[in-house]
């Protein structure tokens, strides 16, 4: 197996839904966007979906995966990334949502890296996905389009457990959010802790709120 192979095998597997992270347990605020009728169709699922990883929360995880792809053996700078990570979750929430995750993703990832290597078990999602990329040699672009993807892809599988689409309609969404994917992806490759910054204020409003639904299917 070539390591250009090897890489995209690795990658594949570590981004896949299946992987051990719980990813399927949290909806990134999407239940209470439905909930409200923000979100009730197959357009306006794209369209929500497209703002968030151009301009939300979704993009400043792709910039702190960028930096600690940079600095995967640099513990302090991964600290420092991650205690920023945390510090920009909206809500209680999204701080559960990345910072579980990033513990699930780093025992999981640890059957392909040493632990030794790999950051703390309270490293944030996209800094715990970012280091392992960078420590396994995988070319930061494509980390960062194959996380940007399963973001939307665990978004558009919410959207089916709460009845907005079916997997047709799913496949159109994650279809017409390639681009999206692709431009902001090679951005975030580029951008700097400088470029951090969200202007999606109506998910972050929908994952606040979201914390006080009862009953609810996810936990974010």
């Amino acid at each position: 197996m070539s390591a250009d192979t090897r890489a995209l095998v690795r990658l594949m597997s570590w981004l896949s839904p299946v992987f051990p992270t719980g990813g399927f347990a949290y909806s990134a605020g999407l239940e209470e966007a439905v909930a409200v009728g923000t979100v009730d169709s197959e357009p306006s699922l794209a369209a929500w979906l497209e703002a968030g990883i151009a301009r939300g929360a979704p993009w400043n995880d792709a910039v702190l995966l960028a930096e600690a792809h940079r600095a995967a053996a640099d513990r302090a700078v991964l600290a420092d990334l991650s205690a920023l990570a945390r510090a920009l979750s909206v809500s209680a929430g999204r701080h559960r949502e990345t910072v579980d995750q990033g513990a699930a993703f780093r025992d999981a990832a640890s059957a392909w890296i040493t632990p030794d290597a790999l950051p703390p078990r309270d490293t944030p999602l996209p800094v715990a996905v970012g280091a392992a990329a960078g420590l396994a040699d995988i070319a930061r672009k494509d980390v960062l389009a194959a996380y940007l993807n399963t973001f939307a892809t665990n978004q558009v599988q919410c959207a089916i457990r709460l009845s907005v689409t079916g997997q047709s309609g799913a496949a159109r969404v994650l279809a017409a959010l390639e681009p999206v994917i692709a431009k902001t992806a090679a951005r975030a490759a580029e951008a700097t802790l400088d470029d951090l910054g969200s202007c999606a204020i109506g998910s972050d409003i929908a994952s606040m709120n979201h914390e006080m639904r009862q009953p609810r299917l996810f936990l974010s």
